[in-house]
């Protein structure tokens, strides 16, 4: 069984290391704020995952982050996991893809961008060190994932690293959020207005209207994520399930629905 530790145990936890994984997205960006603000004496290290395949205003977001919190954001890689030098042209999820996976995109049957990309290199950058960390599941919040029903919303299972869930803790839900990130002066990601979710710019979890709002937004990101689909060895594999993104262009524009928490990837969409 996971062991989950309360914030204010793990913060008191001078041993270990205190790693703020960071995925762009608002949840996770205020956590980091939060616990900047109160527990400036933990050593906390925020860490970002980088696909080589993020939004231009993730990257942009990060940056002004950085002046926040007054400290650098660590970017980590799969490339270093692989020993794999970074080139122009090559990001790490095209590695991945070509090197490892023969060109099968992933899909919600076959996430192994979110392993591949996000969890093992987390787990390298940690390595054997004790260390905890801080998942930003807002209280209000009702992952299925969650404590209660099935195992936590992890990001690894490894003995070494123990999970804290500090906005469970402090009762901090969506309009807490927000405040944290107004009053930070940083604000919102910009990519909020026509799109839902952090992630990879070609996620597959996106509605059809922000696969539209991609293409209107950034229209060469859009055309790059329709070379995906050519396939290699003669298979084709698409990004929206049944369509390719020359369906999804041609159609009428949708706006971006609600979506509950459960939708998507938790790892990606904090």
């Amino acid at each position: 069984m996971t062991t989950v530790a309360k914030t204010e145990d793990a913060v008191r936890d001078a041993t270990a290391r205190h790693i703020v994984p960071l995925s762009g997205g608002k949840d996770s960006t205020a956590l980091s704020i939060y616990l900047a603000q109160n527990y400036p004496h933990v050593p906390f290290e925020y860490v970002f995952s980088d696909t080589g395949a993020e939004l231009p205003e993730t990257y942009d977001y990060f940056e002004r982050l950085e002046h926040v919190l007054g400290k650098k954001v660590t970017r980590i890689t799969a490339l270093e996991m692989l020993g794999v030098g970074e080139k122009p042209g090559r990001s790490p999820f095209d590695v991945v893809l070509y090197d490892h996976f023969s060109g099968f995109l992933p899909s919600p049957r076959s996430r192994w961008c979110t392993r591949m990309l996000k969890i093992h290199p987390f787990e390298r950058h940690i390595g054997s060190d004790k260390a905890y960390s801080y998942i930003a599941i807002r209280a209000d919040e009702n992952r299925s994932g969650y404590l209660g029903n099935g195992k936590p919303v992890l990001l690894s299972e490894e003995p070494n690293i123990t999970p804290v869930y500090p906005f469970k803790d402090g009762g901090i839900t969506l309009a807490d959020v927000q405040r944290i990130l107004e009053e930070s002066g940083l604000g919102a990601p910009g990519y909020y207005e026509w799109r839902s979710r952090s992630g990879c710019y070609f996620c597959f979890y996106q509605q059809i209207g922000e696969w539209q709002g991609l293409r209107e937004r950034h229209p060469e990101l859009f055309e790059k994520a329709k070379t995906y689909e050519g396939g290699r060895n003669g298979r084709r594999y698409t990004w929206v399930d049944g369509r390719s993104l020359s369906d999804v262009e041609r159609m009428p524009r949708r706006e971006m629905k609600p979506k509950s928490d459960d939708d998507g990837c938790a790892i990606c969409h904090l």
